[in-house]
C-alpha cells in the first residue's frame, strides 16, 4: 500500500459487534502501516477495546459515536425509513463524502444494499448493484455475481453483472483477460429460462468480453470461468450449498479418521494435506464480498463472522479500495455498455 488508506467500519454489524469488529481493525492496522480505520459506533463499547492498544495503532483511529443500528432481521425498507442515523448509514456517509476510501459492515445484507444504493447511488449504466464474492475450484478460485442482492434479473442486468465482474478481476490483478460464464440448467443453448437465453446473446455479442457460453452447477467449481454470472436467486443458493457442503465433507473426513486406531494413525500422516485442504475450503478465507456497482467499495461480512473472519473482509476492502474498483468499473462502463 503505497498511499494512506482510509476504511470506514460499522463497529455495531453483525452477532457480535464490538467483540469482533474491533479486534479485527486492530488486526488490519497491524499488517497494512499506512492503513487507517474510523469506528463508527457506541464509543461506550468500543473505547474499552481500545484503552490497552499501543499508541502506534490507536493514532491511526478515529471514532465517531451513533448508538443506533439496524437489526439483522429489519426489512430494507425500514431501514432506508429509520437507518439513516444508523453506524451502517453512516459508515457509508464517510465513503460518500470522501472521508473514506471503503466501508465494512456485518450488518443486515438487504439494508446495507438498499442504503448503499441510496447514500452511494449506483455507477452510471449500472442498474442494479451485485454482490460477488470468490469461491473455490480445483485450480484456484472464481469469482461468482450476484449472490443474493437482485433475486429476478432481466438480460440486460446480466451483462452488467459480467462487465463488473470482468472489470473487477482484471482491478485486482487475478486475470488479465478473464473467462466469464453465464450459469445454466444446461450448456445447449436452447436450455434456460427467457432471460438466460437473451442475456447469452447480449454478452457473446458484447466483444470486449472473453465469453465462453453456459455452464453447469458443476462447473462452479472446475476452474472453467474466472467470473461466473447469474441472477441472485441462483447465485445465493449455490454459494449457501458449497459453504454447506464443505462443511459436511470436513465433518465425515474427521469422524472417519476418529473410527479406529488405524485411521488415526493414518490422520496422523495425512494432517498437512488435510489441514491445507481445510484452509482451502473455508469460506471464511474468503469472507467478504463486494457490493459492486456503486460509487464507492462497500465489502459486505457474514454476520455470524469471527475475528479473522471480519479481518479477511477488511483486507478485501484494503485491496478494492487501493485499485480503486468502483472507478475501474466506471470508466470500462462508460467504454464498453454503450
Amino acid at each position: 500500500m503505497s498511499d494512506k488508506l482510509v476504511i470506514a467500519v460499522d463497529a455495531m454489524g453483525g452477532d457480535f459487534g464490538p467483540r469482533v469488529t474491533i479486534p479485527a481493525s486492530l488486526q488490519a492496522l497491524k499488517q497494512h502501516a499506512k492503513l487507517n480505520v474510523i469506528l463508527i459506533g457506541d464509543t461506550a463499547q468500543i473505547e474499552p477495546l481500545l484503552a490497552s492498544q499501543p499508541v502506534n495503532l490507536t493514532e491511526r483511529i478515529s471514532l465517531v459515536h451513533c448508538d443506533k443500528t439496524i437489526a439483522m432481521d429489519e426489512k430494507p425498507s425500514r431501514a432506508i425509513r429509520h437507518g439513516r442515523q444508523s453506524s451502517m448509514a453512516v459508515a457509508l456517509s464517510k465513503v460518500a463524502d470522501g472521508s473514506a476510501q471503503a466501508c465494512v459492515s456485518a450488518g443486515n445484507t438487504g439494508a446495507l444494499m438498499a442504503l448503499g444504493r441510496l447514500v452511494l447511488r449506483t455507477l452510471p449504466g449500472i442498474d442494479r448493484p451485485a454482490i460477488i464474492t470468490a469461491i473455490p475450484t480445483v485450480k484456484n478460485h472464481c469469482y461468482a455475481l450476484d449472490l443474493g442482492a437482485n433475486v429476478d434479473c432481466s438480460a440486460e442486468q446480466l451483462l452488467q453483472f459480467a462487465v463488473m465482474g470482468s472489470v473487477m478481476v482484471q482491478s485486482i490483478g487475478k486475470s488479465d483477460y478473464p473467462t466469464v460464464g453465464l450459469l445454466n440448467v444446461g450448456s445447449e443453448d436452447v436450455k434456460g429460462n427467457e432471460q438466460v437465453r437473451l442475456a447469452t446473446s447480449l454478452i457473446a455479442d458484447h466483444g470486449q468480453l472473453n465469453y465462453i457460453g453456459f455452464i453447469e452447477g458443476d462447473d462452479l467449481f472446475s476452474g472453467k470461468a474466472d467470473v461466473v454470472v447469474c441472477d441472485g436467486f441462483v447465485g445465493n443458493i449455490a454459494l449457501k450449498s458449497s459453504e454447506g457442503l464443505a462443511r459436511m465433507i470436513s465433518d465425515k473426513v474427521q469422524r472417519s479418521f476418529r473410527q479406529s486406531w488405524y485411521r488415526k494413525i493414518l490422520a496422523l500422516l495425512a494432517a498437512p494435506v488435510l489441514k491445507d485442504l481445510a484452509v482451502q475450503l473455508d469460506p471464511s478465507r474468503r469472507n467478504g464480498a463486494s457490493l459492486l456497482g456503486l460509487n464507492g467499495v462497500v465489502i459486505k461480512s457474514h454476520g455470524g463472522a469471527d475475528q479473522d473472519c471480519f479481518a479477511y473482509a477488511i483486507e478485501q476492502a484494503v485491496i478494492e479500495a487501493h485499485w480503486n474498483v468502483p472507478k475501474r468499473i466506471s470508466e470500462s462502463l462508460a467504454a464498453q455498455l454503450h
